[in-house]
């Protein structure tokens, strides 16, 4: 059986799955009912200094659904904790007393002044917890008060703060990352200047997910408003993959731990994550829709095929997949793939013809009795066929033989040559060739 058990920068845990700081660990029942359900550690939601906390009485989250209903995405509007701050260390120092075996971790957001961090974080010490989560991220309502993502989206104060912290703590310092910012890799660098231990990523993104169109308003509407939330969920999660895969393959961070999170759902989204460079992964999402049991199935499906595939341990899958991960101008334009579709399994909708004749390249022919046949002289390999097909390995990109790119139009053209001056197509290979 392959082992799970996690090591992220000294903080252990019986497997890689957190809870992210959010609604789910906001309090000692919670979290105790996490770790019943097997959780490795939690990520309590994130502490403050303010006493007069105040949250909407009134729907906090709106949402994206597909067409089955299945949520996509959630748009959120709750604040930090609403609970007294003395009453969360209590619960959070009993919670770790019952459960040394897990990893729970603080997130904290204070205002931006020295005193404030220096304050808050012997506190949290006292606890016995096992570290501290800066949130640099959450992009409404805290913000406007000069935290959250007000300081996620300066790098110079990322630094400072984390020097702040770093200076003040024995406990390992997490700096969680907004991604609302242009270019990722430069509050993690910040970070990783500041002495910080490791950095999670992403917090949730601007967002307004729905518009009432009757009152109006954004959704979720209070008293006929509503506000910009924080979007989090299954659709977020390739903006997030990008997101680690850039920090990890920066000469400058490459060495620094990633926790990983947005849009989690099973068990390989987390291997995912982990291939790019997550030493361990945070969920909310997943655990707000189906319960905490879900990480069953995270756990098991990710012993299931770590063992098939051979892998002992996590450190054998952990940044597996970083040195693929390529700029544009590196991938080989000679590589040759067509579309193949399975008569077999064809249902005969259409789709795939209608998507390649009306916006892309035309190169799918409807035979008679709706026979669909790939047309390889016009086939450039997009995939947007297979992307369409309702029916699961009815088309499949097949490779060919290397291929040239012709310079007068940036095609590749036909297969089997080794490079421009040797193809037909070329007038000096064919004059060389008389």
């Amino acid at each position: 059986m392959a082992d799970l058990s996690s090591n992220f920068v000294g903080i252990k845990s019986p497997n890689p799955f957190w809870l992210a700081s959010a609604p789910p660990t906001d309090k000692e029942y919670n979290v105790r009912r996490a770790y019943e359900a097997g959780w490795g550690g939690v990520v309590w939601k994130t502490l403050g200094l303010d006493p007069h906390i105040v949250n909407v009485n009134g729907p906090r989250y709106g949402a994206i659904w597909g067409a089955d209903r299945r949520l996509l995405g959630l748009n959120n509007i709750e604040l930090i904790t609403d609970r007294p701050l003395d009453v969360n260390l209590r619960e959070i120092k009993a919670v770790k007393c019952d459960w040394p075996d897990r990893a729970l971790v603080v997130s904290l957001m204070v205002p931006c002044e020295e005193d404030a961090w220096r304050g808050i974080l012997p506190l949290v010490e006292e606890t016995g917890a096992d570290g501290v989560e800066l949130n640099f991220g959450c992009p409404h309502g805290m913000s406007e008060r000069g935290m959250g993502s007000a300081v996620g989206q300066v790098p110079e104060y990322i630094e400072m703060v984390t020097r702040w912290c770093k200076a003040s703590t024995r406990m390992p310092v997490i700096v969680k990352l907004t991604p609302n910012i242009t270019d990722i890799r430069l509050p993690a660098r910040a970070a990783h200047r500041g002495g910080a231990d490791a950095v999670s990523l992403i917090n949730t993104i601007n967002s307004i997910t729905s518009v009432d169109l009757d009152l109006f308003a954004p959704e979720p509407t209070i008293d006929g408003k509503g506000a910009h939330g924080g979007y989090c969920g299954p659709a977020v999660k390739p903006i997030a993959l990008s997101m680690v895969s850039e920090i990890a393959r920066d000469p400058v961070t490459a060495r620094l731990p990633i926790s990983g999170l947005g849009g989690i759902t099973t068990w390989r989204d987390a291997a995912e994550f982990m291939a790019l460079g997550a030493g361990n992964v945070q969920v909310c999402t997943a655990a707000m829709t189906y319960g905490f049991r879900v990480v069953r199935e995270m756990i098991s499906g990710l012993e299931n095929w770590m063992d098939g595939k051979g892998h002992g341990a996590l450190s054998e899958v952990i940044g597996r997949a970083v040195p693929n991960c390529s700029d544009w101008q590196h991938l080989n334009l000679n590589y040759v793939a067509k579309a193949r579709i399975n008569q077999d399994l064809c249902i005969h909708c259409g789709r795939c013809y209608a998507a390649c004749e009306d916006t892309s390249h035309q190169a799918i022919a409807m035979n008679p009795g709706r026979v669909f046949e790939v047309k390889d002289e016009e086939c450039v390999a997009c995939n947007l066929c297979v992307n369409v097909c309702p029916v699961e390995d009815c088309i499949e990109m097949v490779a060919l033989a290397p291929g040239v790119v012709d310079p007068r139009t940036g095609r590749v053209v036909q297969p089997g040559y080794a490079n421009w001056t040797t193809h037909p197509n070329n007038p000096a290979a064919a004059r060389a060739a008389e």
